[in-house]
C-alpha cells in the first residue's frame, strides 16, 4: 500500500511489473499491464480487462492490491519500496499474502501456465 505520506513523485509507478500503480484519481484497468481479457470478480461476475475501475484514492498514488504481487517472481524485492523516496510504499496490514499465493497471481495476471 501507499500511505498519506506520498508526495505524488511518481517513481514508483514505473517500476511496478504488473502496472498496479497508479496517480490519484486515475482510473484503473485489470489488461494494464498484464495478459487479462475478462476478469471474473468473486461474486462470479465478468467484466472486460479494459472496463475502467474507480481509482482506490483521489489525492496520492495508490497501489491496486489485487494486481500488486509484491514483484514476486520479477524482483527480489518489491521496487515501489525501492525506488520511493519517502518510504510510503508499505506492505498492507490488512492485505498480507504468502509467497506461494503472490505467485499464483502473477501467473493468472500474465497467462502463464
Amino acid at each position: 500500500m501507499i500511505t498519506e505520506e506520498c508526495i505524488n513523485c511518481g517513481a514508483c509507478e514505473p517500476e511496478c511489473p504488473n502496472t498496479a500503480i497508479y496517480e490519484g484519481g486515475i482510473e484503473w484497468t485489470w489488461s494494464g499491464g498484464t495478459e487479462l481479457v475478462d476478469v471474473e470478480l468473486e461474486d462470479g461476475s465478468v467484466i472486460g480487462g479494459k472496463d475502467p475501475m474507480t481509482p482506490v484514492s483521489d489525492e496520492f498514488y495508490y497501489i491496486v492490491a489485487d494486481k500488486c504481487t509484491e514483484c514476486m517472481g520479477f524482483h527480489e524485492e518489491p521496487q515501489c519500496a525501492a525506488v520511493c523516496p519517502v518510504d510510503c510504499c508499505v506492505p498492507d496490514p490488512d492485505n498480507e499474502e504468502d509467497e506461494e499465493t503472490l505467485l499464483a497471481k502473477k501467473a493468472w495476471l500474465h497467462a502463464e501456465a
